[in-house]
């Protein structure tokens, strides 16, 4: 098949969407398809350009099988969030003339990942002038996480963007997201049949590294019997990082570790500047990220209230991998807080935006060494049947296939 992809994160982002992307488009080309990749420059999670990439011009380049044509965007420092549309439009309109470009090639299917939605209009386009079949996988719900997170604001504004989105959304063969609340999600804004797409990990490169672990326990010269809490990935308002400032005086026998980078690392960093016990990271290539994640005690997916269901944070499906012990702050009825219930918990739960319950959950996981192993079991467990990269993509194959041919 001729695959085109579109979307404003890429490789070699080493979190996040482009992540994802990178992998599914190699993955793709490594088993004999032809794929080619309209994208921006890598840019994430610092928001600024990567070192040998311009955002000003246009660039070509052929990596591991896949053709890929990176478009000028506007890369904001500091991303608000009218800049953060200017942003995303910026991609829309300069990468624009290459997806036209790839009309000649007539791909089969045109995949655009969501967000960016201002990318849908000309992904459809190009498929329906080729003769393509069209795919929207949707990675963040970006307009129900932008006002429901206060990032932009206005009921009237969000329901028009709304009605505009959904719109859009039922003009696409096919529409997945990844995971069970999300796919509810779209039921709930018309989607007819959308299709499960989940996040995966390398389970053949991310695994539990004894003696990495202690070498990065090492670097970061602990304290005896000092527990490891890491927080790794996009540093960025949604998270809601500020809450380890209220938590790490608390726990004096543990140490915070957040690693990675985002709009919002630099103001976080100078309020911990006083806090002993937390420290900064940026993010870690890929050839330490198995030792990073096996030198952590507990592993902190840090969430606002309401955001659990909006968005599946991608850094899970690794520390599952490792068999890393994660707590979750996640309302109980969301996906995430399911993994947490019944005699096979994947991780640990408590609520959102509250500094006793996360103090009391890494307390309780300090204390029962028992607990933390049966979560470790099944963690690693859960990754093995539900999240391994082959398995994930070879369905994801199979759909593609079947939507090409009109076997849906």
């Amino acid at each position: 098949m001729k695959v085109l992809i579109y979307g404003v994160n890429y490789a070699p982002e080493l979190t996040g969407i482009g992540k994802y992307s990178g992998e599914m488009a190699e993955w793709l080309a490594s088993h004999g398809h032809e794929v080619r990749v309209v994208t921006a420059p890598p840019y994430y999670p610092e928001w600024k350009v990567g070192d040998g990439y311009s955002a000003a011009g246009y660039r070509f380049e052929s990596k591991t099988g896949v053709s890929v044509w990176r478009c000028p965007l506007y890369v904001p420092a500091q991303p608000s969030g009218l800049k953060r549309i200017l942003h995303l439009a910026s991609f829309a309109i300069s990468s624009l003339p290459v997806m036209i470009r790839q009309l000649f090639w007539r791909p089969d299917v045109v995949s655009v990942i969501e967000p960016p939605l201002f990318c849908a209009p000309t992904a459809w386009l190009t498929a329906r002038l080729s003769g393509a079949k069209c795919w929207l996988h949707i990675q963040d719900f970006e307009v129900d996480a932008a006002f429901d997170l206060g990032i932009i604001k206005g009921e009237k504004l969000k329901s028009f963007v709304s009605a505009i989105e959904s719109w859009l959304m039922r003009r696409f063969d096919v529409v997945s997201t990844i995971s069970k609340s999300m796919l509810q999600r779209l039921s709930e804004k018309g989607i007819e049949e959308p299709v499960l797409f989940p996040n995966w990990a390398d389970l053949s490169r991310i695994r539990f590294d004894e003696s990495g672990r202690e070498s990065f326990r090492s670097e970061l010269a602990l304290k005896n019997g000092h527990k490891l809490c890491l927080y790794s990935g996009n540093i960025a308002v949604k998270q809601g990082l500020e809450i380890l400032l209220e938590v790490a005086p608390r726990l004096p026998g543990c140490h915070f570790l957040i690693c990675g980078d985002g709009a919002n690392r630099q103001a976080l960093q100078e309020k911990a500047a006083d806090i002993s016990n937390i420290s900064f990271l940026p993010l870690q290539p890929l050839e330490r990220l198995s030792a990073m994640l096996s030198a952590a005690d507990i592993h902190l997916v840090i969430q606002k209230a309401g955001a659990a269901d909006l968005v599946m944070p991608s850094k899970l499906t690794n520390i599952l991998a490792v068999g890393g012990v994660a707590i979750a702050t996640a309302e109980a009825e969301s996906e995430l807080g399911q993994l947490a219930c019944g005699e096979e918990p994947s991780l640990y739960r408590c609520d959102p935006e509250n500094a006793d319950a996360l103090v009391e959950a890494i307390s309780a996981l300090n204390e029962s060494p028992e607990l933390s192993d049966r979560i470790r079991t099944h963690a690693k467990a859960y990754a093995d049947s539900h999240i391994a990269m082959d398995q994930v993509l070879s369905a994801f194959e199979r759909r593609l296939k079947a939507t090409v041919i009109g076997e849906l």
